[in-house]
């Protein structure tokens, strides 16, 4: 199977998110450390992408790793 990446599906998180990485000079907004390592896309995220047993959201719930078929 195939690894997509996709925003979440409800509007409303995605613009409240996407409000707070302009905030934040594009930080997670979720996160008060501001490094490298929470900047969005952050290395938890990419870590948790990585993994082929992952499935789910990012810690600020933008992104969902889901699975699709071959081929799509």
């Amino acid at each position: 199977m195939k690894a997509a990446i996709s925003l979440n599906p409800d509007a409303e998180v995605v613009r409240a998110v996407r409000e707070g990485l302009e905030r934040t000079g594009g930080y997670c907004p979720c996160r008060l450390e501001r490094t490298e390592a929470t900047k969005c896309m952050c290395r938890e995220f990419r870590d948790q992408v990585a993994d082929p047993n992952y499935e789910g959201f990012c810690h600020c719930m933008l992104y969902y790793k889901s699975y699709g078929k071959e081929g799509e």
